[in-house]
């Protein structure tokens, strides 16, 4: 960490602003994020495609506990990079709130009011001591009444709206791709085919469907669904 230059005292147990008005502690989780595994999403008018690429750290490993993409609701779901310790106790909060708005109003949370609410979770623990910011960064995407939404927040509690976003270690290559080939009015199979091409760039030797989790949300159903690993396959038999 000495990339910082961190002075004594404003990089230790209490998250506090250093004289050049920086907080390390925040800039220490989101190194943790950069290190992550690569998650994207992307939407299109057809709906949301989420996406994150699978590390295994040993052939002995359940695949079916490699969790980086989560269901919220129905209608949305999160891809997290960092620790994913931190990220289930957030995604756990998520779904408790989409669960509050729906039984309080009778209708599902818009994907903007869950993102925030979660970012606001995240910023509070960047204001008092004997707590450390959150070590995630995650993309909530979704469909509500609005249409098709991709969110992301970080360990300082920001919020943004995307219509393509990349975060973890490759999200630089995969961002570069996104920047010059993401067309506004893709069909959701396009948007697949690009999120597919992109993992393609960043996962370590041949794209596999092991290799791959991913979510569609289609406007038109409004309902979260994961693709097969042979779906998943025939995608990467279109790439070529």
């Amino acid at each position: 960490m000495a990339m910082f230059s961190a002075p004594s005292g404003y990089d230790r147990a209490i998250t506090i602003f250093s004289p050049d008005g920086r907080l390390f502690q925040v800039e220490y989780a989101l190194e943790t994020v950069k290190r992550g595994s690569t998650v994207l999403g992307v939407t299109c008018p057809e709906g949301v495609v989420l996406a994150a690429e699978e590390r295994s750290t040993s052939k002995l490993q359940d695949p079916n506990f490699i969790w980086k993409v989560f269901q919220i609701d129905d209608h949305v779901g999160a891809a997290i990079s960092g620790l994913s310790s931190d990220a289930r106790v957030l995604v756990d909060q998520a779904r408790i709130f989409a669960q509050t708005n729906k039984l309080t109003y009778d209708e599902p949370i818009d994907v903007e009011t869950l993102s925030k609410k979660v970012g606001d979770i995240e910023q509070l623990y960047t204001q008092h001591g004997g707590v450390r910011p959150f070590g995630v960064s995650i993309i909530f995407g979704g469909v509500d009444k609005s249409g098709a939404k991709v969110l992301q927040t970080d360990p300082s509690g920001s919020c943004w709206g995307y219509k393509a976003v990349a975060v973890g270690a490759g999200s630089d290559t995969v961002r570069e791709v996104l920047e010059n080939k993401y067309n506004n009015n893709m069909t959701l199979k396009e948007a697949v085919l690009l999120v597919m091409e992109c993992l393609a760039k960043i996962v370590e030797g041949k794209l596999e469907p092991e290799k791959v989790k991913l979510i569609v949300i289609p406007v038109e159903t409004k309902k979260f669904t994961y693709l097969s690993k042979k779906e998943i396959g025939d995608y990467i038999t279109k790439l070529g």
